[in-house]
C-alpha cells in the first residue's frame, strides 16, 4: 500500500472560560483549565494522504499552497503521530477553511483538530477522543475542545498525558451563540504573541489564573442546574478579565477595536431596554461573540441590526464532535467552496 488516507471535519469553539497562557510552551501546557461552547456556523474540513511518493510534506490551504514556515508547522505536527505510530511517510495535506483566518474566531482551533482526527485515520490509530485531544493540543491549544461538541473542558492537567479536553453537556437546552464580526481581517498581534506578552509583564496576570479556576467550577455548575443566566453573567466577566490582562501588560496593549466596544455597547443596550438575556465575550480579536437563548436568537438579531449591517451578524447553534468525512462528503465541500465561511 503506497497511501493511506484519512478526512475529517471540526467545528470551532469559542471559549467561555478563557485559555490565556502556557505553563509550558513547547507542549502547550495551559495555565489555567477552561470551558468552551463548540459551533455549528464555522468548521475546518482537512485530508490528509500518507504517499511513499512523496519526498516531503505538502500543505495547501483554501486550494493555496503554503509558505515554507506554514508546511513546517505542519510537519512538525505530523511528526508527532509519525513517532507515535513509527511512520516514516510524508504527507500531502489539504485544509478547507469555512472560518476567517486569524480573526479571534478559532479558526486555528477547528484546523488543528480536523488535522489530527485526519492524520489518526490514516495512520488507523486506535486512540480515544480524549486521547486524540493531547495530540491536537500540540498544535493550538483550543484545538484540545474542539474535538467535542456542545460546552466542553480543557483540563490543565499535570503534565502533557493527561491535558485533554472532555465533554461536559451537549448543550442542547435552548443555547446559541451570535457572532458580531465587525472585522474579520487578520488580527496584528498573534494570539501566542500576546499571550506571552501579557504572561511576562501583567500586573494582573496571576490574579486572572487564581480566579479562572473558579470561575470554571461555577460554570460547571450553572450548566449542570442549566442556569442560563449565571452562565451568561460568568461567561462576560471572566471574559472582560482576560482583556483586562492585556490593558495591564507593559507596552499595553488591546485586541478591541472601536467597531468592538461599539458592539459591546449595543448588546448592553439590548440587554437593558429590551430585556433579552445576551452576554458577551471576546477572544484574541476584534469580534464580540454572544451567548443567549436560541429561542431569544431570532428577536436579538433583528434588534442587533438597528447597530450593526447584517452580514456582520452570524448566529450559531451548538456544533457537534468532529467527524470523519467520506471522499464523497469531501469533493462536496471541495465543490462548494468559496473561501467564505457559510
Amino acid at each position: 500500500m503506497t497511501q493511506a488516507v484519512g478526512r475529517a471535519r471540526a467545528h470551532t469553539n469559542i471559549a467561555l472560560i478563557k485559555y490565556w497562557g502556557k505553563r509550558d510552551k513547547d507542549l502547550f501546557l495551559p495555565m489555567n483549565s477552561s470551558l468552551s461552547l463548540t459551533l455549528d456556523a464555522f468548521y475546518t474540513d482537512t485530508k490528509v494522504v500518507f504517499d511513499d511518493n512523496l519526498t516531503e510534506d505538502r500543505f495547501s490551504l483554501n486550494g493555496k499552497l503554503q509558505s515554507e514556515k506554514e508546511i513546517s508547522k505542519i510537519s512538525r505536527f505530523l511528526d508527532l503521530f509519525r513517532e507515535y505510530k513509527d511512520e516514516s511517510r510524508f504527507a500531502r495535506v489539504e485544509s478547507l477553511n469555512f472560518v476567517p483566518t486569524a480573526a479571534g474566531l478559532a479558526s486555528s482551533a477547528s484546523a488543528f483538530a480536523a488535522l489530527a482526527l485526519a492524520t489518526a485515520t490514516a495512520l488507523e490509530l486506535e486512540l480515544s477522543p480524549e486521547e486524540l485531544s493531547t495530540f491536537a493540543r500540540r498544535g493550538s491549544g483550543s484545538s484540545t475542545r474542539s474535538l467535542f461538541g456542545g460546552f466542553v473542558e480543557w483540563d490543565k492537567g499535570t503534565c502533557s498525558a493527561d491535558s485533554m479536553a472532555r465533554p461536559v453537556d451537549d448543550a442542547s437546552w435552548d443555547i446559541g451563540m451570535i457572532i458580531l464580526a465587525v472585522n474579520t481581517g487578520q488580527k496584528k498581534i498573534a494570539s501566542r504573541v500576546g499571550m506571552e506578552h501579557t504572561v511576562a509583564t501583567s500586573s494582573f496576570y496571576q490574579a486572572w489564573v487564581d480566579t479562572a479556576a473558579e470561575d470554571l467550577e461555577n460554570i460547571k455548575k450553572a450548566i449542570a442546574l442549566r442556569d442560563f443566566e449565571t452562565l451568561g453573567k460568568i461567561t462576560e466577566h471572566n471574559g472582560m478579565k482576560m482583556h483586562a490582562t492585556t490593558l495591564s501588560a507593559n507596552p499595553p496593549f488591546t485586541y478591541f477595536s472601536a467597531k468592538s466596544l461599539e458592539a459591546q455597547e449595543a448588546v448592553r443596550t439590548i440587554r437593558e431596554e429590551l430585556g433579552i438575556s445576551a452576554y458577551m465575550t471576546m477572544d484574541a480579536g476584534p469580534n464580540v461573540k454572544v451567548l443567549c437563548r436560541q429561542s431569544d436568537m431570532e428577536r436579538l438579531v433583528r434588534a442587533l441590526q438597528d447597530y450593526l449591517p447584517a452580514e456582520k451578524i452570524i448566529p450559531s447553534l451548538p456544533g457537534k464532535d468532529a467527524f470523519v468525512l467520506t471522499e464523497e462528503e469531501w469533493q462536496a465541500s471541495l465543490a462548494t467552496f468559496t473561501g467564505e465561511p457559510r
